[in-house]
């Protein structure tokens, strides 16, 4: 494909969602104006996989998706529509899922002689010769003694079934039916899932079992788990790639630049990278740039009302919340460290004692702790052979300055760490790689899956990559400064509001910023959660993230906000957990939300919010996307999100979604507010998809002005309500040459703020300033001449944003 990439559509595919299916919308999706599908990982996956990120084989396309057949028939649908194809690669982690994972089975097989057996990260030492498998239900002894593990055959070979699991058996070891004894023989060892933190030995996802990290800083494991990628790359099937989690990998920067160098020049590359606070995403990184979440969270800040921050902290100050965001982070990260990370802690700690024989083991493990808990970014860089940058050296010394602050006494054991840290010789390198690769568990399980289920003041706000915190400090400033690094930096990197990982969609989102910027329904519907909350025996802070959950999702079914809410309780891990919870509190909590949604006062202030905040919504709506759509970088529309989508979580944001209803929404054409056309009358669905298509569209026609060789400038306005930037190409010469390309000036406007502008009687003689000549909104058609400052009433006369393209 020659085609740039101007837009992406992101699709989860499954067995309930396939290649073919994902075939039946491709017509739709060019008229939509996206160039590329974005697929979810396209390899043979765990059976019944959602999502894919559990792959069992990289030589084989997913059966359930149609396998190879399915996928090339999808990509010639899309070549006969001009659209490419991205796929998703998952180059951290394989399924620990047997038989299905053969070089997983080979391991467990034949030990550290299977051929395979470089491919995991697996600490031998640890389990002495054994890998540790915590999967059985109870002890070994009691599930021996109650026969649960039977000795079996597969494919005339012997193998050990418990339940559906199936684990082979070492040859020669059969020798008679003691099972206990043949266990006993194993490369592996199967004890209970509560002797996870004694047992288990290899590296994780996360702190997902089921996920066995692989070595693909090998050759011979990158060659082996990418070949297919990459053959069909080459045949023009694949035309850019998605890597998950690069975090994750022993060295990214080199990872990034063997894949570069496999694959034809120029093909854009996207690393799901979470940026925190003013980190920048390392220049040394050969890609386009990030997955987008960089991007969310200045859209997000452009449009919070600094205004409203008052409210926010007055009503959780009422509902009894901790007022200080960072002791909520450095409280769920010390547990997270301690409950869900312990395997790497102790083998950290392993690496840190080989090297430090001299010190008290039991204080070593402590400062490692305290060198987890102090990271403030997912990683520092720190690379093998490789001298550090200033930036991961100030990094470095953030991190051991923050644990020694909280951990004085242990000054000793931390000085004596930091060459482990930095690599500072051969001996020092697997500590200081496991460290960065553990940094990033500790980020994302402490704050993105713990403190942001904890922390209510503006749950609009908790969102991956984002800042809680950021409300009063909000401006447009903090956007138009990342655009221009991006536009400078990474004008090929993608932009996004939602994702398969995002807590809740961008149009829940909206509401929400939109209501916090009402002081007086925003405090009566956090009074009336309170005040019924107690009658229903539930803490206030929890009756605050719920009635915000109302607000945000609107009509929802007592299933999808019973699954929701059950999953942001354990995830909270306050008063109750995935292990060993509470389940009376968890259904007291469920029954007072599935109660506040039907009726009573809770119901009843939020319903008044909503009403009162219409207008405001649909600015924010309107507004987020489309500065999302024409910022610099490559924007990205999650399934659905053309639209109004109201989801929570996975898996609430992977259901179904209607596409015909999308595709009449499409065909009714651009029409003025209030008005019908073709049976359809024109609501906040409607408007949303003709900005979505309006400005995917003008990409694709003039993918010049937002391309490299395109600028952003943020625009004048003598309005604070107004959030304006022009996207501009005008060819020169460069050396010589005359610049390809025609000449393209865009203009986004967007009312921010809307609620205070509402109430302070709308734009008045507000101006705004634009290039003189002739305009025309391609959202409505309407023709402006700016003969010098225009009135930001008469641009944004039809609705809270508009489109500008200059007619030269």
């Amino acid at each position: 494909m020659s085609r740039p990439v101007t837009g992406t559509y992101r699709l989860q595919l499954h067995a309930g969602f396939t290649f073919a299916d994902a075939a039946e919308q491709v017509s739709y999706l060019a008229d939509l104006g996206v160039s590329h599908l974005y697929l979810s990982p396209i390899l043979q996956a765990v059976p019944g996989s959602m999502h894919g990120y559990d792959v069992v084989d990289h030589s084989r396309v997913n059966g359930e998706l149609g396998g190879l057949d399915g996928f090339e028939a999808l990509v010639e649908r899309a070549h006969e529509h001009d659209l490419g194809v991205v796929v998703d690669v998952v180059p951290n982690h394989m399924a620990f899922k047997t038989p299905e994972n053969h070089e997983v089975w080979q391991v467990l097989r034949d030990g550290r002689d299977a051929a395979t057996a470089d491919w995991f990260d697996i600490d031998w030492m640890a389990g002495g010769g054994r890998i540790g498998l915590p999967v059985l239900g109870k002890s070994t002894l009691e599930v021996l003694g109650d026969n649960e593990i039977r000795l079996d055959d597969l494919d005339s070979q012997p193998v050990l079934r418990y339940y559906d699991q199936v684990y082979p058996v070492a040859l020669g070891t059969d020798t008679g039916d003691n099972v206990g004894e043949i266990l006993q023989r194993q490369h592996y060892r199967l004890t209970s899932w509560r002797d996870k933190d004694d047992v288990l030995n290899y590296r994780r996802f996360f702190e997902v079992d089921d996920l066995i990290a692989i070595r693909v800083e090998r050759p011979e494991v990158f060659d082996a788990t990418h070949a297919l990628l990459l053959d069909l790359h080459h045949r023009g099937l694949i035309d850019g790639f998605r890597i998950d989690h690069p975090d994750g990998l022993a060295d990214p920067t080199a990872y990034l630049e063997r894949l570069t160098a496999a694959c034809a020049k120029g093909t854009p590359i996207w690393v799901e990278k979470i940026l925190e606070g003013d980190e920048r995403l390392p220049r040394a990184w050969a890609c386009a740039g990030t997955t987008g979440y960089d991007a969310l969270r200045a859209v997000q800040v452009a449009l919070t009302d600094p205004d409203s921050a008052q409210v926010l902290d007055q009503t959780w100050a009422e509902a009894g919340g901790n007022p200080s965001f960072e002791t909520t982070v450095e409280e769920a990260k010390r547990q997270v460290v301690d409950q869900s990370l312990a395997p790497e802690v102790d083998r950290l700690t392993r690496r840190a004692r080989e090297s430090l024989p001299d010190l008290d083991p039991e204080r070593l493990r402590e400062a490692v702790v305290e060198l987890l808990v102090a990271g403030e970014v997912y990683r520092a860089y720190v690379r093998p052979d490789h001298r550090m940058t200033r930036t991961t050296r100030a990094r470095i010394t953030d991190a051991f300055t923050g644990a020694v602050a909280a951990r004085p006494d242990l000054h000793t054991e931390l000085e004596a760490l930091v060459p482990l840290t930095v690599m500072a010789d051969d001996e020092a390198t697997d500590f200081g790689v496991r460290l960065q690769q553990t940094w990033g568990p500790v980020m994302a399980k402490g704050i993105e899956d713990t403190s942001f289920y904890r922390w209510h003041r503006l749950v609009a706000l908790n969102e991956v990559g984002g800042d809680p915190t950021v409300v009063a400090t909000a401006s447009p400033e903090r956007l138009h400064t990342w655009a221009g690094q991006q536009q400078d930096h990474w004008p090929g990197g993608m932009t996004t509001l939602s994702t398969h990982d995002t807590k809740r969609s961008e149009d829940v989102r909206a509401r929400l910023l939109a209501l916090a910027g009402d002081p007086a329904n925003w405090e009566a519907c956090s009074t009336a959660a309170r005040n019924e909350a107690c009658k229903a025996d539930v803490d206030a802070p929890t009756a605050h993230l719920v009635w915000q959950t109302l607000a945000g999702v609107g009509d929802i079914s007592d299933e999808r906000l019973a699954d929701y809410l059950r999953k942001a309780l354990r995830e909270a891990k306050v008063h109750t957990a995935w292990v060993d919870g509470d389940e009376a509190y968890e259904q007291r909590v469920i029954d007072f939300a599935v109660a506040a949604a039907q009726g009573g006062p809770v119901k009843a202030a939020i319903d008044a919010a909503l009403a009162a905040n219409s207008g405001v919504i649909r600015a924010a709506v309107l507004g987020a996307k489309l500065i999302q759509l024409t910022l610099p970088g490559v924007p990205d529309v999650y399934q659905g999100c053309e639209a109004v989508d109201l989801s929570l979580v996975d898996p609430d944001n992977r259901r179904p979604v209607d596409f015909v209803a999308r595709r009449a929404l499409l065909d009714a054409g651009p029409i003025a507010r209030g008005a019908r056309r073709a049976g359809i009358e024109t609501t906040l669905d409607a408007e949303k998809v003709q900005v979505t298509t309006a400005a995917l569209r003008l990409r694709r026609r003039a993918p010049e002005a937002f391309g490299a060789d395109g600028s952003y400038e943020p625009v004048r306005s003598t309005s604070e309500h107004l959030l304006g930037f022009v996207r501009r190409h005008e060819p020169g010469l460069v050396a010589g040459v005359l610049g390809r390309g025609r000449r393209t000036t865009v203009a986004v406007l967007t009312t921010r703020a809307a609620g205070r502008l509402e109430r302070s009687g709308g734009w008045a003689d507000a101006t705004v300033e634009l290039e003189l000549g002739t305009w025309e909104d391609l959202l409505d058609g309407r023709q402006h001449v700016i003969d010098g400052p225009r009135r930001c009433a008469d641009l944004l006369a039809s609705r809270p944003v508009a489109l500008l393209e200059r007619h030269v």
